[in-house]
């Protein structure tokens, strides 16, 4: 089992989402193989909070970590917490618990960062090994940069409190770095017969833009999105090695489930979300909702075999139980998932949804960002429906996100039994959240 977590990458990024402007053809492969899903959610438009959803199948709300994790001071103004707590339902420690062997190579982003350095480590959180970036405790690996000058610099220098080894690479190979990690580590685990889960969570494709040196200069020349979609295509083609990696061993190529998608929507003016409107940071769809693949020949319905599902709504929270499901793993004890189990669906065997409505609300220190003032505070998928509101539920725009993606036809005040009883359920959801701030 391996999950891919592209970092900032919008709904339209992929070729095979419709990018015309860059080429992805090592990941698009994967969706020629298996599944796309357009109606897919992550949990927050923001990093950690999506990383916590993810991986604990809850809310991120219930953790107290509703924006990017930051220095002390700038987690204490917010009202957030340093780092996720260690005794939160972990998928990966389940999967250990059942005789999974476990592996977290990239980007973390739950507890160690800037000058957050007795975060608990990664290993605390059910994995066996590890290999993260400046935003994570433990082994890692650190990016060196070089201009079209030939110029070397350091980014997050200062990382090197947060554990050691410390390995410097180019900003634009790292996501080999983790890659050649994440082979080593399956390669073994293999030669011991023991099945696997592995997240490969590269720093691609946040800002700031490195492609490799040699396309550099042209890329810069064509502004911000010029050095994002180098980025974009460097990353595609490093992932290459990984895809190539299973399918050239038959055994891994028919047990082997992927899963990829990105923790939020792209940064203004870089990714693209195509005709969803809104961006990182915002819970319009462009904020929210992500493209996702599932591939898996030995387990994907051959009829289901490089279709796209355009219907099925679910979310980030639901892979958790999912994956519990298709590995025959019990549920964490005392643990309420806020997550389904949709596992026919991600098969391909089932076009359901999840049945309990998506709720959000925005990062506590975002009501005004990309150029949109006063933004909404909260918001809910419900069937062909999206709500979104402020904490008091003043402001509702209503939208049939089915018919109108782009969300550009508030129908508030034209569905207003829709409107108040939506408003009401999200309200509700919110003020359930411990510790929350407004």
């Amino acid at each position: 089992m391996i999950v891919i977590l592209i970092d900032d990458m919008g709904w339209a990024d992929l070729s095979s989402f419709g990018n015309q402007d860059a080429k992805t053809p090592n990941i698009d492969r994967l969706a020629a193989e298996g599944i796309a899903f357009e109606q897919f959610y992550v949990n927050s438009p923001i990093c950690s909070p999506s990383r916590v959803a993810i991986s604990t199948g809850t809310y991120p709300q219930r953790w107290n970590i509703t924006s990017y994790l930051s220095d002390r001071n700038s987690n204490q103004e917010r009202g957030i917490a340093n780092w996720l707590d260690p005794n939160a339902p972990m998928l990966a420690r389940s999967l250990k618990d059942t005789g999974y062997t476990t592996g977290h190579f990239g980007k973390w982003h739950m507890g160690g960062q800037r000058d957050v350095a007795e975060a608990p480590s990664i290993s605390d959180y059910g994995f066996d090994q590890s290999l993260t970036n400046f935003e994570g405790m433990g082994a890692k690996l650190l990016p060196l940069t070089k201009d079209e000058t030939g110029k070397v610099g350091k980014i997050w220098a200062e990382a090197e409190i947060l554990g050691e080894p410390v390995t410097w690479m180019q900003r634009s190979e790292i996501t080999t770095g983790f890659i050649d990690r994440a082979i080593s580590f399956i390669a073994e685990a293999e030669k011991d017969d023991k099945p696997f889960y592995v997240n490969i969570w590269p720093d691609d494709v946040h800002s700031p833009y490195w492609p490799p040196f040699e396309e550099y200069g042209v890329a810069k020349e064509k502004g911000k999105r010029g050095l994002y979609l180098a980025v974009l295509e460097a990353m595609d083609q490093q992932f290459g090695k990984l895809f190539e990696f299973l399918e050239s061993d038959p055994k891994l190529r028919e047990n082997t489930m992927v899963i990829f998608f990105s923790d939020n929507g792209p940064e203004l003016g870089a990714g693209q979300a195509g005709n969803l409107k809104g961006y990182k940071t915002h819970l319009y769809e462009g904020g929210i909702r992500s493209s996702l693949i599932i591939w898996g020949p030995g387990f994907i319905d051959k009829k289901a075999k490089g279709t796209r599902n355009k219907t099925s709504v679910f979310s980030a929270i639901d892979i958790m139980p999912s994956i519990l499901e298709f590995t025959d793993t019990d549920r964490p004890e005392n643990m309420n998932l806020d997550g389904e189990n949709l596992l026919e669906t991600l098969l391909g065997k089932s076009e359901s949804s999840r049945k309990a409505p998506i709720f959000y609300s925005r990062p506590p220190d975002r009501k005004n960002f990309y150029g949109i003032e006063n933004l909404p505070d909260l918001a809910i998928r419900e069937g062909n429906w999206k709500l979104l509101c402020d904490y008091d539920g003043a402001r509702p725009e209503l939208y049939d996100i089915v018919n109108d993606p782009g969300e550009t036809q508030n129908l508030a005040t034209k569905e207003t039994e829709i409107t108040k009883a939506m408003s009401e359920k999200v309200v509700s959801w919110y003020k359930s959240m411990p510790n929350l701030k407004e």
